[in-house]
């Protein structure tokens, strides 16, 4: 069985000195519960960090790496202002309350921080590169690694990786005012398989991976860097089995009835959360002073249980945050405490897990109101402890539990009416009506364990990093080996196969700002003294003549249905124009225009295209399948084809494309003359396969490709043109544009 290889911010293991004494103490929590499984069966290496080791001597240090490698954990070890940077600066101070849509904390002038997230991101990549050895799978958990598959993409192309994001996804709205928007879109797309709790927060990174990068928003999988990325639903869960062994358990039973018996009587309303500002304790405190003045005759029925975890203790915002909650606990307890008890029985400690599921089930409501959760964990426990089916589960609407929970009584928690409602309603509920609730939940708690969500998680990556079938086309090689450049370089002849929009001039908003540049008409113009150079477009025949006409150039517009030889002022077309169909066509796309702001359509001699690169991307990408759908019921779809190109869907007749002018130009072809054609999108795809193997075919930007090579962007293409161009006289020339070669190369 191939290894797995699961990196986490922290290992599950934390090493430390007690009274002289190395120690190494196992860890209890979430991610360390649900990875435990597959650490011991895949016989899997965790990589991490191990806590701070600068009180240990450097003997200490090594046999503290010694135990953790018996343990099968290998160590990240960081320098104290280091971690401080990237953990408590970047990841908390800036992704934590982003990812949860609490703006207002999110420090935006983090520069130093980001600078350190970086470099962690780069040390854990070191780590996980040595640990490799092909075949293993490589399993990235959680925010702090956002950079890291992109990392190990670059260096182990072929290595399947997996990251998994145990937070949540905020909209693209939200997510877009980060300044490093696009590195964490491009780090998180080196991964084969991405990992949601949610289809919604699945829906919101694949919005904002289209408006950030201005990849198609795809559903279930993303196309980049000419690979396709998946992107799953995978809620993750716990051991089922193991907390309702616990609930079973004859000291755990006698602990909840020692807790219920000191309830003299009344309902116990049970809240555990870290605490932490995206819990809600505030806002579920004042729903419990809702609760309390709005019935005065339950007061003394209910008794509300808030055990708050410890967490980020040495940060100051929570320090600042558990002042206030102490205080709001301080107060209502005094304003509606009496002499024989107080309403919130408030406990800011850690508890074993024996304990808190004593907790679970002495409590007959579980209060989870989260203002924004990835999934929360605690809600799953309460639900498995329950074996008796009774009990009642209030669930925040915003947790990323209540898409799996239907049985819950859901909650705004931002409502704090609605919450003091729903604490009533579930003290109140008959005991049929819980045992009818709960089944359901432990049922689909106990179906869908932790053990299942591990499993099904690294399935889908097997299936996400499958290679490509017998026969698929190869993938395109990143940049141009040297080797290809000194030949192309070192041709007697040259031809050049040329597209325009997004090969030798980025993409514009509307194509009438896509004219060329000086330096392009410069560079055109100059390589054309010596080389034969063909511009095929797919743009208006008036476009190109207006644009490159003066240049001694061979043109063909719209596809190559138009071409004008440089010896020629006269275009000839490839066929007569047949286009009857272009009424109906157009109907259809006047009125997905209407209701798509900033699309438009273009009319060209045989085709009709409809563009909409300025349109907002996820409703052009519902508005494509849409219009797809339609143009292929009501055209004739066995004299016309649909293509689909960047930001465009272009109605033309078949064999009307851009490969029936490769025979033209071959045809003046010196025989020992070099061929290099370079497109960027789906309709330079029928230039490549029209090209015998001897060509140099170059794909430009992210998406698969059956050219040989690759080039980033139309930067790249010009630097290629310039250095191929300037060292056509031989090696002098060559070695002068090193500098241009090793960008191409990159």
């Amino acid at each position: 069985m191939a290894r797995l290889l699961i990196v986490s911010n922290r290992l599950p293991i934390s090493v430390r000195v007690d009274r002289g004494a190395l120690c190494l103490t196992r860890s209890s929590g979430g991610l360390a519960a649900a990875m435990r499984g597959p650490h011991e069966r895949r016989c899997a290496v965790w990589i991490g960090w191990p806590g701070s080791v600068t009180s240990l001597s450097p003997e200490q240090r090594r046999d503290a790496d010694v135990a953790l490698a018996g343990m099968r954990a290998v160590p990240v070890h960081l320098g104290a202002a280091e971690q401080h940077r990237f953990y408590d600066g970047f990841s908390n101070g800036v992704l934590w309350p982003l990812l949860h849509y609490l703006l207002d904390k999110v420090n935006l002038d983090a520069e130093l921080d980001w600078e350190a997230y970086q470099r962690v991101n780069e040390r854990f990549a070191d780590i996980v590169v040595a640990q490799y050895t092909p075949g293993d799978a490589i399993w990235v958990h959680d925010y702090q690694l956002l950079l890291l598959p992109a990392l190990l993409r670059r260096r182990l192309p072929g290595a399947r990786i997996g990251f998994f994001l145990h937070v949540p996804f905020p909209s693209a709205e939200v997510f877009r005012i980060l300044p490093w928007r696009e590195q964490i879109v491009r780090g998180l797309l080196g991964a084969d398989l991405i990992g949601f709790h949610t289809a919604a927060y699945r829906r919101n990174f694949a919005a904002s991976a289209a408006h950030v990068l201005g990849v198609e928003p795809g559903e279930a999988e993303l196309e980049h860097d000419g690979r396709r990325v998946a992107l799953g639903v995978h809620p993750i869960s716990i051991d089922a089995a193991e907390i309702e062994r616990l609930a079973g358990h004859p000291g755990v039973r006698e602990e909840a009835a020692r807790i219920r018996a000191e309830a003299r009587g009344r309902k116990i309303v049970l809240g555990i959360d870290r605490l932490d500002y995206t819990k809600g304790i505030p806002r579920r405190l004042l729903a419990i002073q809702r609760f309390l003045e709005r019935e005065p005759e339950l007061r003394d029925q209910v008794r509300f249980l808030q055990l708050a975890v410890p967490t980020r203790e040495m940060a100051g915002a929570y320090a600042d945050f558990r002042r206030v909650v102490h205080e709001m606990v301080g107060r209502i307890n005094g304003q509606y405490g009496t002499t024989y008890a107080t309403p919130i029985h408030y406990m800011h400690r850690s508890l074993p897990l024996e304990q808190v599921v004593a907790l679970y089930l002495a409590a007959d409501v579980m209060l989870v109101t989260p203002l924004r959760d990835g999934m929360n964990l605690v809600a799953k426990e309460y639900v498995a402890a329950r074996v008796d089916d009774d009990g009642a589960l209030i669930l925040s609407e915003f947790a990323g539990a209540s898409s799996e929970l239907a049985e819950a009584v859901s909650v705004n928690p931002y409502d704090i009416g609605s919450v003091a409602a729903a604490v009533k309603q579930a003290i109140a509920m008959p005991p049929a009506e819980q045992q009818r609730r709960m089944a359901a939940l432990r049922g689909r708690v106990a179906t869908h364990d932790v053990h299942a969500w591990a499993q099904a998680f690294l399935d889908e990556l097997d299936r996400a990093a499958a290679p490509e079938p017998e026969g698929a086309a190869a993938p395109s090689r990143r940049g141009m080996p040297e080797g290809v450049v000194e030949r192309v370089r070192l041709a007697p002849q040259r031809v050049w196969i040329l597209d325009y929009d997004g090969t030798l001039v980025p993409f514009a908003p509307v194509p009438d700002l896509a004219a060329p540049d000086e330096e392009l008409l410069a560079l055109l113009r100059a390589l054309s003294e010596r080389d034969r150079v063909h511009i095929v477009s797919g743009r208006r025949r008036a476009d190109i003549e207006r644009w490159l006409g003066a240049l001694p150039l061979h043109l063909h517009a719209e596809h190559g249905f138009w071409s004008r030889l440089e010896a020629s002022d006269d275009w000839v077309a490839l066929e007569p124009d047949a286009a009857a169909w272009k009424g109906e066509a157009r109907a259809i796309l006047e009125g997905v225009t209407r209701r798509t702001p900033g699309s438009f359509i273009e009319e060209k001699t045989v085709t009709l295209a409809w563009h909409y690169r300025t349109a907002e991307p996820e409703l052009a990408s519902q508005h494509v399948r849409e219009l797809r759908a339609c143009l292929e019921e009501r055209l004739p779809m066995d004299t016309l084809e649909l293509l689909a190109g960047a930001k465009v869907v272009e109605v033309r007749p078949r064999g009307v494309h851009k490969g029936r002018v490769v025979p033209l130009i071959l045809d003046e072809v010196p025989a020992r003359a070099a061929v290099i054609a370079i497109g960027d999108d789906r309709t330079d795809e029928d230039i490549f396969a029209a090209l015998p193997p001897s060509a140099c075919t170059i794909h430009v930007g992210n998406e698969s490709s059956r050219a040989a090579y690759r080039l980033p962007d139309p930067g790249a293409v010009r630097r290629l043109l310039r250095s191929i161009h300037a060292g056509h006289a031989g090696h002098a020339g060559h070695a002068g544009h090193a500098g241009l070669d090793a960008e191409i190369h990159a």
